[in-house]
């Protein structure tokens, strides 16, 4: 039996000895690698976290001291070490593993944390909970260097370097990159450390007085606290942590599972808040993942496990490839044109423009609330910023939307990925929160495009409106074919018109396909039905609501929620043009949807072409049935009956 099989909780690695721990590191490695590339998920991040999370559960009770991972795309080891690695071979697949914390898989799971830079403020209320309650239980937080570059980590920090006796640990997993490189101050204060010359026999020197150093937490600390000053501020001089009065030990190999638990065994012993920052390799052990400099495999699909390369075909064209492709263009005839995005910009697609336009695109770090109200300050100087995101993280920069770019007329435009339902990342990863947001922000232009064309259109007419904010959605799923309308109605366009048409089908972005497959099943039960898509959804068209005024039954279909999205925007609309044709919506519930794929998901909401067709036969047989009732009441009883 391997080690790795002989691990069924935290409790089973303390009887290990340092060989054995350095063995079930590499065991687990080899796991990850054989694992993770059966079934996609974030490889690179969990293989630098390995020895990190052995040291953790070693000296750490959990799950009585929580461990919160901050983003938790590292958390698969976390996973691994309390009794999770049978559930591998489902992981991120309906019915399976989640791909980030998950309280319902294990009470060692203490925060759904997959959003970044939270989890110094979920560990900082739990430390406080703690010690009001009277429990003697300590809060460890693991943060990466790429989220420190939020601004509410250091709303955190601020508020923990003044609770001197909150037993709290922040562990600093310093690879020096999110996606890609980290970017801003903090990475450079942090990379000071990482790249001095001095630094490497520095170091090796401190693990030799610190393993040499007897194992009692007090003295230990004061050591490894005299050896911060040795390297940091002899090195380094710069009192980044220190200064906000917050204990600091490090930099430390985060590869050492021996100099990690003394770390943590002294910063468990101190009694307050202590930040240890560690210094590891994302993607460790494998090399293809090593030598990857685009993102060190920070999350994969199916790959062979020996050689990292793709075993898929290579995918279609995208919505990504053909922003990635357009933005260029846009910047080539506009100089005003700049880019931003929020340390993603190989995944949203700027990278192109990056290395056509160096100086005119911004990597602001994970940082969503500055990128929109940095955006609105490049907008006010005479520029037009498009802030490219992914569509869930729009909801973290909400405020600044509204108040900083909405409010004050300024024109920026919000390119929004992975809109919709997006899959296997799970509830806190679908896009599916933006429409019903931005139709609560006055003047907001948004555009849902159908294809390639009609992005591209979307785009150039975005990047012209200067005093509001516009919006461009789209999904992760390939680009569809080129969907051409029969004719335009005043701006919007007219995808399907049989004659004596009853029903009007309003579809919005990918739904418009979907939307015209379900139009023809419905023509052959009988019940012609036409389908428009408004191209801009909002602010709504005029011509849509007179569209809806000749119908007998409006159906809205739309990959956002249901409540207060387009179709209650468009709704609203008709009642005030005094339009009271009965409208029906079809969207995504509000509700925190679990993983799967997009397709399976699509299919448990009913939202495929059969499923549409036959709740719109429904409705149309419901108002006819409602008509002819209204019909007999309004006539009585008729003649000789």
């Amino acid at each position: 039996m391997s080690l790795l099989e002989a691990v069924h909780g935290p409790r089973d690695l303390r009887a290990l000895s340092a060989p054995q721990l350095a063995e079930l590191a590499d065991e687990i490695r080899t796991f990850l690698v054989g694992s993770v590339s059966r079934t996609g998920g974030h490889l690179g991040p969990n293989l630098g976290v390995v020895e990190m999370t052995i040291a953790l559960h070693r000296v750490f009770d959990s799950p009585h001291d929580p461990i919160i991972f901050d983003t938790g795309h590292q958390s698969y080891v976390h996973k691994i070490l309390t009794g999770r690695q049978e559930g591998f071979p489902g992981l991120r697949q309906k019915g399976g593993l989640t791909g980030y914390p998950c309280r319902a898989e294990s009470p060692h799971d203490w925060v759904e944390n997959s959003h970044a830079t939270t989890s110094l403020s979920w560990a900082e209320g739990l430390a406080k909970a703690y010690r009001l309650r009277g429990e003697d239980r300590t809060v460890v937080a693991v943060i990466g260097d790429g989220a420190l570059t939020g601004g509410m980590a250091w709303e955190a920090l601020n508020n923990i370097a003044v609770g001197a006796d909150l037993k709290l640990i922040v562990v600093v997993n310093d690879n020096g990159r999110s996606y890609t490189p980290t970017v801003g101050g903090i990475a450079s204060h942090l990379s000071t450390l990482r790249t001095d010359r001095r630094y490497e026999p520095t170091l090796k020197q401190i693990k030799q007085r610190v393993r040499s150093a007897p194992v009692v937490g007090g003295a230990l600390y004061d050591l490894l606290h005299g050896f911060k000053t040795g390297v940091k501020d002899v090195l380094a001089p710069q009192g980044m942590f220190s200064d906000l009065g917050i204990k600091y030990v490090g930099p430390i190999d985060g590869h050492d599972i021996g100099m990690m638990e003394r770390a943590f065994e002294s910063a468990k012993n101190f009694g307050g808040p202590v930040i240890i920052h560690c210094m590891t390799v994302k993607g460790k052990g494998f090399r293809a993942a090593e030598e990857d400099e685009a993102d060190r495999f920070h999350a994969v699909g199916l790959i062979d496990s020996e050689t990292g390369e793709p075993l898929t075909a290579s995918p279609k064209r995208t919505w990504t490839d053909a922003f990635r492709e357009a933005i260029v263009d846009i910047a080539r005839a506009d100089a005003n044109v700049v880019g931003i995005t929020a340390a993603m910009l190989h995944p949203v697609g700027l990278d192109a423009m990056a290395r056509a336009f160096p100086d005119r695109v911004f990597d602001v770090g994970i940082a969503e609330q500055h990128a929109v109200t940095s955006a609105a300050g490049l907008s006010r100087g005479g520029l037009h910023p498009v802030v490219a995101l992914y569509a869930t993280f729009l909801n973290r920069a909400f405020d600044q939307v509204l108040m900083d770019v909405a409010l004050h007329g300024q024109g920026v435009t919000f390119v929004l990925d992975r809109a919709g339902i997006t899959g296997p990342d799970g509830a806190s990863h679908h896009g599916m929160w933006d429409t019903s947001l931005m139709a609560l922000v006055p003047g907001a232009h948004v555009a849902a495009p159908r294809d390639e064309r009609r992005l591209v259109d979307a785009l150039r007419t975005a990047v012209g409106v200067d005093d509001a904010p516009t919006v461009v959605r789209y999904s992760k799923d390939p680009l569809p074919p080129e969907l051409p309308a029969i004719r335009s109605h005043g701006g919007v366009d007219v995808l399907a018109s049989p004659a004596d048409a009853r029903v009007l089908l309003v579809a919005h972005g990918p739904f418009a396909h979907l939307a015209v497959e379900a139009a023809d099943r419905m023509g052959a039960q009988g019940i012609p039905c036409a389908v428009v898509d408004p191209v801009w959804a909002l602010p709504v068209n005029p011509a849509l609501v007179e569209l809806c005024g000749a119908a007998e039954l409006v159906v809205t279909l739309e990959d956002g929620g249901v409540s207060g999205g387009l179709g209650a925007a468009l709704a609203l609309a008709c009642q005030r043009a005094g339009v009271w044709t009965p409208l029906r919506h079809l969207a995504i519930p509000q509700e925190f949807l679990d993983h799967a794929s997009r397709a399976e998901i699509l299919g448990e909401l009913g939202l495929t072409a059969d499923d549409v067709a036959r709740a719109i036969v429904d409705w149309a047989l419901e108002s006819t049935a409602a008509k002819v009732a209204r019909t007999a009441v309004a006539e009585g009883p008729r003649a000789g009956a």
